[in-house]
């Protein structure tokens, strides 16, 4: 059995889980299926704002797809939420994205 289809078999039993969904959408970028995966990523934003990985993983999709400017309003909100939460080292890693996107 893949991995899509585990995780999707597990989230059978657990929709909501942040970090089962944050899986799958990984998977899809693994894939190469970016579309899925940014739909994952969308939809765990408005679910559960305070996964942190999220922004960063979302952002750098939106880089590949060449959408700058959606890429660095994830960065920032991620920075915002990051800050909030107290949690130093993704703030660290969202704002060096955001560095490298803004000065590449």
């Amino acid at each position: 059995m893949s991995r899509i289809a585990q995780l999707m078999n597990f989230l059978k039993e657990s929709p909501d889980d942040p970090f089962l969904n944050y899986a799958l959408a990984t998977e899809y970028v693994g894939a190469g299926d970016d579309q899925q995966a940014e739909s994952i990523f969308q939809d765990l934003l408005e679910k559960h704002p305070d996964y942190i990985a999220t922004y960063y993983h979302l952002g750098k999709l939106l880089e590949r797809k060449a959408d700058k400017e959606g890429a660095i309003l994830i960065y920032e909100k991620g920075i915002e939420k990051a800050n909030k939460l107290k949690e130093r080292h993704s703030l660290s890693e969202l704002q060096s994205a955001l560095l490298e996107l803004q000065y590449d």
